[in-house]
């Protein structure tokens, strides 16, 4: 097996491919637990029951198949995460506008957690051809709504 500077391979601790995989006593139990955390994080992205060894005393050795396994669930549970945090950052909704023609619009609200000033940011785009028709800075508690696309969409026929 090649293995670079930066990897380390022993039984109850491997370091590889930007992940450590930990195998450690599991403090709630007297079973063994393994937690895998990215290089850089300060958390592990994963914790979980290991395997007990043949004597049924010692923790079962890390291997090749079970650390590319752990890598993956824990980057799997990683990317849920990222998926979490956009989802609650941003919403969309697409509806027909009766303004003017009949078209399609693509309003995008996208939360900006700042400490001192918390906001979000309305978009309308038509759906077709992609044009900005109204950008706007609105309360982070902004409800999304054709109705209130509507109205958004209005208030840029006044600003005119």
């Amino acid at each position: 097996m090649d293995t670079t500077d930066d990897e380390q391979m022993e039984p109850g601790y491997w370091r590889k491919a930007g992940w450590i995989a930990r195998v450690m006593k599991n403090e709630e139990d007297e079973g063994w637990a393994v937690e895998m955390t990215r290089i850089g994080d300060d958390e592990p992205a994963l914790v979980g029951p290991w395997t007990m060894g043949r004597d049924k005393k010692n923790p079962k050795p890390m291997d090749a198949p079970s650390f590319a396994t752990l890598v993956k669930t824990a980057s799997e549970v990683l990317l849920r995460h990222e998926q979490a945090a956009r989802e609650r950052l941003h919403k969309s909704l697409v509806f027909q506008s009766d303004r003017g023609l009949r078209i399609r619009l693509d309003l995008d609200l996208d939360l900006v957690e700042d400490d001192e000033d918390p906001h979000a940011i309305l978009t309308a785009h038509d759906d077709i051809t992609g044009e900005l028709l109204r950008r706007a800075q609105v309360a982070p508690g902004y409800k999304l709504s054709a109705a209130r696309g509507e109205q958004f969409l209005a208030e840029t026929d006044g600003e005119e």
